[in-house]
């Protein structure tokens, strides 16, 4: 009988843990520990932890499993240190590695959402379609703007504002690699603009003695 009952409820938590995408096969120390089994440049593994911290905070924004699209900001470049020096060979092989971790198809399918218009991986006809697809192609491109504004302010983010970004973001000058218009995606989400760069900043405000910020 008691064998019966664990059976059951193993497979009620297998049911809960896959309609609420909250399946992560490894820990976030562990995806860490696979980030760190490569080299990694300090700029690098600063725009991983932005990235989770902004995917972290959309979660907690829209009601979504705050782990599982932490892990997407998290690992989403997994595969960069290892394609960085011929671009177009970013997100080729970002599936292999999360598959040998036991990551599902579907959160292998959204990290590589954030390649969608790229010439990486041949994604460049691919656009996409679901909301947590804008929500980390946003939030990933949104860090570089965030933190070039904090190091044109002396390193300090605890007292940027809004206002400040919005001016910055849209200066096309300004941090000039960070794509816009992939940025504003993010009301594909239905998500205005602006209250975006309220949760980015203060979700990297909360982070900012790792990512080297004040």
């Amino acid at each position: 009988m008691i064998s019966l009952v664990n059976e059951a409820v193993e497979c009620q938590e297998k049911i809960d843990c896959e309609k609420n995408n909250s399946c992560l096969p490894i820990s976030r120390e562990e995806a860490i520990q696979l980030l760190n089994s490569y080299p990694q440049a300090t700029s690098d593994k600063n725009h991983y932890l932005e990235s989770e911290a902004i995917m972290r905070g959309l979660a907690k924004k829209f009601g979504e499993d705050v782990e599982y699209w932490g892990m997407l900001g998290l690992l989403h470049d997994v595969d960069w240190s290892l394609t960085k020096e011929n671009i177009n060979d970013h997100l080729t092989k970002a599936p292999e590695i999360l598959k040998k971790k036991g990551f599902s198809d579907e959160f292998i399918d959204i990290v590589v959402s954030h390649g969608y218009g790229f010439e990486c991986a041949g994604l460049v006809d691919k656009k996409r379609g679901e909301k947590i697809e804008f929500c980390l192609a946003a939030a990933e491109t949104l860090t570089g703007v965030i933190y070039a504004y904090a190091l044109m302010r002396g390193g300090k983010i605890s007292d940027m504002q809004v206002k400040g970004l919005k001016k910055k973001f849209k200066d096309k000058a300004f941090a000039a690699n960070c794509n816009r218009e992939i940025i504003r995606e993010i009301e594909g989400a239905g998500l205005e603009l602006g209250e975006f760069f309220e949760i980015a900043i203060d979700s990297l405000r909360e982070i900012k003695d790792l990512i080297g910020l004040d």
